[in-house]
């Protein structure tokens, strides 16, 4: 008898009540993966796309080929960094269920992504950040005040009131708006590295989306692109297990890598773990390297965990284990980069604990001045005048007769 095709409906490893199990998970030990030279054709390097890059041991030791060449006072830095960017979103979470500000998503387990890839890159370099980035606009050099004002939609507010909360931007620091739609900014990152190679500058761009979005038309749209054209790109999908509510499987994770979606089009796909700060900066620096000498895109898969909710609208308990984020076999990568400071002899637990209150305090102070510009239940209001500016270079008659009449309505009313 001939066998019937059947359905396959991807199902998680575990769900609410049941004990973690990422035995799913692909691992390599910590400097087991050889690290080619920068230049070395996309055909003779596929395993990067399935074996896992990694630095760090369990015991916070760096090993192996890919270890970065980085100072013990930028390590500390980095360090700094990552705890910031906890502290800022542990802020402005507890903010959201205040009232104060109406929706917050953290990067709670994926700080080292961003940090890691902030300082690997070039200042003139062009990003363009998913939604859960917000160490790159830290470490880049977004006052807090700013993150924070964005979020309340106050009279500080860099989109005016235009945006949703965390949708930030920062034009000066090459740091592309966030976008809501998702997958959007892998085509406008290869659409920008293309224009940077026409001119013939250095400049390179990098693009971030989560594994979910991997299943968009426009992420497949961006690798056609920046595999004909050899734009300098770098693409990073950021596998942090769930899409919302829906298991990375559902966007292909099963079968492959989804660092290996790039290899039918001759991009080099290169998995690192997401959770090692040294290894994310040791591929970062490698894919910008290869890009900047004429080498084309690369594909980036960090292997993390979103230890929190997706967004404050959701609730994970729902939909997996409530004590699957201390299980994730590749850890925390803020405790990860603190043990491998400590066996150097550079950090102890005494120094961390005092920075993580110094950072909280600092936090503190700069939600303190973001809110008198105003939050969402109290004023001052941001001046409903500012919807006529930015859209045309000089406003039309019938927009300004519509001002005109929105003042005139103002004055009656007060």
């Amino acid at each position: 008898m001939t066998p019937k095709s059947r359905l396959h409906i991807p199902q998680p490893s575990a769900r609410p009540g049941d004990a973690p199990d990422f035995s799913y998970l692909s691992l390599s030990d910590a400097g087991a993966v050889a690290r080619p030279d920068s230049d070395t054709p996309a055909s003779q390097i596929e395993n990067l796309a399935s074996d896992l890059v990694r630095v760090l041991d369990d015991d916070g030791i760096a090993q192996g080929e890919w270890v970065p060449d980085l100072t013990t006072d930028q390590l500390l830095e980095a360090l700094r960094m990552m705890l910031l960017t906890r502290q800022f979103d542990a802020r402005m979470q507890r903010a959201q269920r205040q009232g104060k500000i109406s929706f917050y998503m953290q990067s709670l387990g994926e700080e080292a992504i961003s940090i890691a890839q902030g300082m690997a890159l070039e200042p003139g370099d062009m990003m363009f950040p998913s939604y859960r980035n917000q160490g790159l606009f830290i470490i880049r050099g977004t006052s807090l005040v700013d993150l924070m004002c964005q979020c309340l939609s106050n009279t500080r507010d860099m989109c005016k009131g235009r945006q949703m909360p965390i949708m930030y931007h920062n034009k000066q620091a090459n740091l592309f708006s966030v976008s809501g739609n998702l997958a959007t900014q892998y085509p406008h990152a290869v659409g920008w590295a293309m224009a940077s190679a026409i001119k013939g500058e250095e400049h390179i761009a990098s693009a971030w989306v989560g594994d979910g979005s991997t299943a968009e038309a426009d992420f497949h749209y961006a690798l056609t692109f920046a595999a004909v054209y050899q734009a300098p790109v770098i693409l990073n999908v950021v596998n942090n297990q769930w899409a919302i509510s829906t298991f990375q499987g559902f966007a292909g994770g099963e079968r492959r890598s989804f660092a290996a979606r790039g290899l039918g089009l001759g991009i080099p796909g290169v998995r690192v773990d997401g959770n090692d700060l040294l290894a994310v900066y040791a591929v970062t620096q490698w894919a910008a390297q290869r890009a900047r000498q004429g080498g084309g895109p690369t594909l980036i898969e960090h292997v993390t965990y979103r230890g929190g909710a997706h967004s404050t609208s959701d609730d994970p308990s729902r939909y997996r284990p409530k004590n699957e984020w201390d299980a994730f076999p590749l850890g925390d990568p803020v405790m990860r980069l603190k043990q491998h400071l400590v066996n150097t002899g550079y950090w102890s637990d005494e120094q961390h604990a005092a920075l993580e209150e110094e950072l909280k305090t600092f936090v503190n102070e700069a939600w303190k001045e973001a809110v008198t510009y105003g939050t969402m239940t109290e004023g001052p209001r941001l001046d409903v005048r500012v919807m006529f500016d930015d859209v045309y270079a000089e406003v039309p008659p019938h927009l300004e007769r519509q001002r005109q009449q929105l003042l005139a309505l103002r004055e009656q009313s007060e």
